[in-house]
Protein backbone atom coordinates (compact mmCIF):
# COMPACT_ATOMS: atom_id res chain seq x y z
CA UNK A 1 0.00 0.00 0.00
CA UNK A 2 1.32 3.51 -0.71
CA UNK A 3 1.75 5.71 1.86
CA UNK A 4 1.70 9.80 1.01
CA UNK A 5 4.61 10.90 3.08
CA UNK A 6 3.91 14.67 1.87
CA UNK A 7 0.69 16.18 -0.46
CA UNK A 8 0.23 20.33 -1.01
CA UNK A 9 -1.70 19.26 -4.10
CA UNK A 10 0.96 19.90 -6.73
CA UNK A 11 3.77 18.26 -5.11
CA UNK A 12 3.57 14.70 -3.82
CA UNK A 13 5.85 12.29 -1.69
CA UNK A 14 5.11 9.15 -1.84
CA UNK A 15 6.34 5.55 0.14
CA UNK A 16 5.88 1.64 -0.81
CA UNK A 17 6.86 0.16 2.51
CA UNK A 18 5.21 -3.25 1.96
CA UNK A 19 5.95 -4.61 -1.43
CA UNK A 20 9.18 -7.51 -0.06
CA UNK A 21 7.38 -10.60 1.48
CA UNK A 22 9.67 -12.52 4.21
CA UNK A 23 11.96 -14.22 2.20
CA UNK A 24 13.90 -10.84 1.66
CA UNK A 25 15.19 -7.83 3.97
CA UNK A 26 11.96 -5.26 3.99
CA UNK A 27 12.79 -2.29 1.63
CA UNK A 28 11.22 0.69 1.19
CA UNK A 29 10.70 2.29 -2.79
CA UNK A 30 9.82 6.32 -3.13
CA UNK A 31 7.95 8.41 -5.43
CA UNK A 32 8.19 11.81 -5.97
CA UNK A 33 6.17 13.98 -8.23
CA UNK A 34 5.78 17.55 -9.04
CA UNK A 35 4.02 19.18 -12.08
CA UNK A 36 3.45 16.19 -13.73
CA UNK A 37 7.36 14.53 -13.65
CA UNK A 38 8.15 12.30 -11.41
CA UNK A 39 11.13 10.54 -10.22
CA UNK A 40 11.16 6.73 -8.34
CA UNK A 41 14.11 6.34 -5.58
CA UNK A 42 15.96 2.77 -4.69
CA UNK A 43 12.96 0.57 -7.08
CA UNK A 44 14.25 -2.36 -5.65
CA UNK A 45 14.81 -5.72 -7.72
CA UNK A 46 12.31 -8.46 -8.99
CA UNK A 47 10.40 -8.71 -5.73
CA UNK A 48 9.42 -5.58 -5.84
CA UNK A 49 9.13 -4.42 -9.55
CA UNK A 50 5.17 -5.57 -10.67
CA UNK A 51 3.22 -4.35 -7.57
CA UNK A 52 5.80 -0.83 -7.63
CA UNK A 53 4.69 -0.44 -11.50
CA UNK A 54 0.53 -0.71 -10.49
CA UNK A 55 1.32 1.78 -7.44
CA UNK A 56 3.10 4.56 -9.11
CA UNK A 57 0.47 4.31 -12.09
CA UNK A 58 -2.00 5.68 -9.67
CA UNK A 59 -0.28 8.84 -10.33
CA UNK A 60 1.06 9.18 -13.39
CA UNK A 61 1.50 7.49 -17.10
CA UNK A 62 4.19 5.47 -15.76
CA UNK A 63 6.10 5.40 -19.31
CA UNK A 64 6.49 9.20 -18.77
CA UNK A 65 8.32 8.64 -16.14
CA UNK A 66 11.47 11.54 -15.64
CA UNK A 67 14.02 9.09 -13.76
CA UNK A 68 14.95 6.02 -11.87
CA UNK A 69 17.49 7.09 -9.25
CA UNK A 70 19.48 4.53 -7.84
CA UNK A 71 21.40 5.63 -4.74
CA UNK A 72 24.11 2.87 -5.11
CA UNK A 73 24.61 -0.33 -6.43
CA UNK A 74 23.25 -2.74 -4.39
CA UNK A 75 20.50 -5.12 -5.81
CA UNK A 76 17.22 -4.13 -3.32
CA UNK A 77 18.39 -0.69 -4.91
CA UNK A 78 18.13 -1.28 -8.78
CA UNK A 79 18.46 -4.80 -9.61
CA UNK A 80 15.01 -4.56 -11.54
CA UNK A 81 16.92 -1.80 -14.28
CA UNK A 82 16.46 -3.32 -17.35
CA UNK A 83 12.68 -3.46 -16.43
CA UNK A 84 12.24 0.34 -16.17
CA UNK A 85 14.16 0.35 -19.53
CA UNK A 86 12.01 -1.59 -20.73
CA UNK A 87 8.69 -0.69 -19.45
CA UNK A 88 9.30 3.86 -19.41
CA UNK A 89 11.17 6.28 -21.06
CA UNK A 90 13.11 7.59 -17.53
CA UNK A 91 16.74 8.45 -17.64
CA UNK A 92 18.42 5.17 -15.28
CA UNK A 93 20.25 8.36 -12.70
CA UNK A 94 23.41 6.22 -11.03
CA UNK A 95 26.49 6.82 -8.93
CA UNK A 96 29.29 7.54 -11.62
CA UNK A 97 31.57 5.23 -10.01
CA UNK A 98 29.02 2.24 -10.72
CA UNK A 99 28.52 3.76 -13.92
CA UNK A 100 30.74 0.23 -15.59
CA UNK A 101 29.00 -2.13 -13.06
CA UNK A 102 24.87 -0.86 -13.54
CA UNK A 103 25.07 -2.65 -16.86
CA UNK A 104 25.38 -5.72 -15.51
CA UNK A 105 21.61 -5.60 -14.57
CA UNK A 106 20.71 -5.64 -18.41
CA UNK A 107 21.65 -5.91 -22.00
CA UNK A 108 24.53 -4.59 -24.16
CA UNK A 109 23.93 -1.46 -25.67
CA UNK A 110 20.47 -0.77 -23.37
CA UNK A 111 21.55 2.21 -21.31
CA UNK A 112 22.96 3.99 -24.61
CA UNK A 113 20.85 7.31 -24.19
CA UNK A 114 19.18 6.37 -21.32
CA UNK A 115 21.64 7.24 -17.73
CA UNK A 116 22.66 10.25 -16.15
CA UNK A 117 25.92 9.62 -13.89
CA UNK A 118 26.23 11.71 -10.48
CA UNK A 119 29.29 12.93 -9.60
CA UNK A 120 31.26 12.24 -6.30
CA UNK A 121 30.34 15.90 -5.43
CA UNK A 122 26.58 15.18 -5.79
CA UNK A 123 24.50 17.26 -8.18
CA UNK A 124 20.56 18.17 -8.66
CA UNK A 125 18.35 17.07 -10.86
CA UNK A 126 15.17 19.14 -12.17
CA UNK A 127 11.95 17.86 -11.57
CA UNK A 128 9.00 19.72 -13.02
CA UNK A 129 9.41 23.11 -10.22
CA UNK A 130 12.17 21.64 -7.61
CA UNK A 131 15.71 20.64 -7.97
CA UNK A 132 16.52 17.31 -6.35
CA UNK A 133 19.54 17.27 -4.44
CA UNK A 134 21.70 14.47 -4.91
CA UNK A 135 24.10 14.26 -1.57
CA UNK A 136 27.59 12.96 -1.05
CA UNK A 137 27.07 9.75 0.96
CA UNK A 138 30.10 7.74 0.14
CA UNK A 139 30.85 5.15 2.18
CA UNK A 140 27.94 4.93 3.92
CA UNK A 141 27.74 2.28 3.39
CA UNK A 142 29.19 1.87 -0.52
CA UNK A 143 31.72 3.22 -2.08
CA UNK A 144 29.77 5.38 -4.28
CA UNK A 145 26.88 6.68 -2.91
CA UNK A 146 23.51 9.42 -2.91
CA UNK A 147 21.20 10.56 -0.68
CA UNK A 148 18.52 12.52 -2.14
CA UNK A 149 16.97 15.99 -0.60
CA UNK A 150 13.77 17.10 -1.79
CA UNK A 151 13.26 20.98 -0.72
CA UNK A 152 9.79 21.56 -1.36
CA UNK A 153 8.55 18.25 1.53
CA UNK A 154 11.89 18.77 3.37
CA UNK A 155 12.40 15.20 2.98
CA UNK A 156 15.81 13.54 3.21
CA UNK A 157 15.78 10.20 1.45
CA UNK A 158 19.15 8.60 3.21
CA UNK A 159 19.17 5.24 1.72
CA UNK A 160 20.90 3.15 4.40
CA UNK A 161 21.76 5.41 6.82
CA UNK A 162 18.72 5.82 9.56
CA UNK A 163 18.15 1.89 8.49
CA UNK A 164 16.01 -0.02 11.39
CA UNK A 165 15.05 -3.18 10.72
CA UNK A 166 11.72 -3.04 13.01
CA UNK A 167 8.53 -5.09 12.98
CA UNK A 168 6.85 -4.86 10.35
CA UNK A 169 3.67 -3.99 12.09
CA UNK A 170 5.64 -0.65 12.93
CA UNK A 171 6.75 -0.06 9.41
CA UNK A 172 4.24 3.15 8.59
CA UNK A 173 4.86 4.85 12.47
CA UNK A 174 7.22 7.70 12.04
CA UNK A 175 9.63 7.48 15.07
CA UNK A 176 9.67 10.49 17.29
CA UNK A 177 12.27 9.72 19.16
CA UNK A 178 15.30 7.49 18.57
CA UNK A 179 14.98 5.41 21.71
CA UNK A 180 12.08 4.20 19.79
CA UNK A 181 13.95 2.33 17.29
CA UNK A 182 17.58 2.45 18.53
CA UNK A 183 17.40 -1.82 19.71
CA UNK A 184 16.93 -1.93 15.51
CA UNK A 185 19.22 -0.30 13.68
CA UNK A 186 22.57 -0.11 16.24
CA UNK A 187 23.84 -3.02 14.97
CA UNK A 188 23.20 -2.44 11.64
CA UNK A 189 24.88 0.57 11.43
CA UNK A 190 28.01 -0.87 13.13
CA UNK A 191 28.76 -3.68 10.96
CA UNK A 192 27.20 -1.26 7.12
CA UNK A 193 28.67 2.41 8.20
CA UNK A 194 32.50 2.55 7.21
CA UNK A 195 33.97 4.64 10.16
CA UNK A 196 33.31 7.32 12.56
CA UNK A 197 34.77 10.12 10.05
CA UNK A 198 32.54 9.40 7.29
CA UNK A 199 29.80 9.16 10.17
CA UNK A 200 30.67 12.92 11.29
CA UNK A 201 31.40 14.34 7.96
CA UNK A 202 27.56 13.26 6.94
CA UNK A 203 26.26 14.62 10.23
CA UNK A 204 28.12 17.97 9.60
CA UNK A 205 26.66 18.24 5.74
CA UNK A 206 22.88 17.01 6.69
CA UNK A 207 22.95 19.84 9.90
CA UNK A 208 22.96 22.36 7.23
CA UNK A 209 19.69 21.22 5.65
CA UNK A 210 16.08 22.03 7.23
CA UNK A 211 14.64 18.47 7.35
CA UNK A 212 11.03 17.62 8.34
CA UNK A 213 11.19 13.91 7.81
CA UNK A 214 14.08 11.64 7.45
CA UNK A 215 13.35 8.67 5.42
CA UNK A 216 15.44 5.58 5.41
CA UNK A 217 15.56 2.69 2.67
CA UNK A 218 14.90 0.41 5.30
CA UNK A 219 12.67 0.92 8.10
CA UNK A 220 10.73 3.40 9.85
CA UNK A 221 10.68 7.11 9.34
CA UNK A 222 12.29 9.74 11.33
CA UNK A 223 10.19 13.13 12.62
CA UNK A 224 10.67 15.17 15.22
CA UNK A 225 13.00 15.23 17.59
CA UNK A 226 14.41 11.85 16.46
CA UNK A 227 15.76 13.68 13.45
CA UNK A 228 19.06 15.77 15.80
CA UNK A 229 18.81 12.76 17.95
CA UNK A 230 19.77 11.05 15.34
CA UNK A 231 22.37 13.31 13.72
CA UNK A 232 24.05 13.62 17.26
CA UNK A 233 23.83 9.76 17.55
CA UNK A 234 25.64 8.83 14.42
CA UNK A 235 28.49 10.94 14.44
CA UNK A 236 29.63 9.66 17.78
CA UNK A 237 29.20 6.25 16.32
CA UNK A 238 32.42 3.71 16.02
CA UNK A 239 31.64 1.85 13.32
CA UNK A 240 32.88 -0.19 10.33
CA UNK A 241 36.99 -0.10 10.39
CA UNK A 242 36.64 1.46 13.54
CA UNK A 243 35.61 -1.63 15.33
CA UNK A 244 38.18 -4.17 13.21
CA UNK A 245 41.28 -5.82 14.93
CA UNK A 246 43.60 -8.60 13.51
CA UNK A 247 41.64 -11.09 15.47
CA UNK A 248 38.58 -10.39 12.29
CA UNK A 249 41.97 -11.06 9.78
CA UNK A 250 42.92 -14.56 10.82
CA UNK A 251 43.22 -17.43 8.57
CA UNK A 252 40.18 -20.20 9.16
Amino acid sequence: MAIELYNDGEHICVAFRDLVANEAVQANQFMIFDSDHAALIDPGGELTYTDLYLGIAKYLNVKNLDYVVASHQDPDIVASLNKWLVGTNAKMVVPELWERFIPHFTRPGKLKGRLIVIPDQGTNLQLGSIQLKALPAHFLHAEGNFQFYDPRSRILFSGDMGANLCPTEELDKPAKRIKEILPYMEGFHRRYMNSNKVCRLWANMVSQLDIRMIVPQHGRAFIGKAIPEFISWISQLQCGIDLMTQDDYRIP
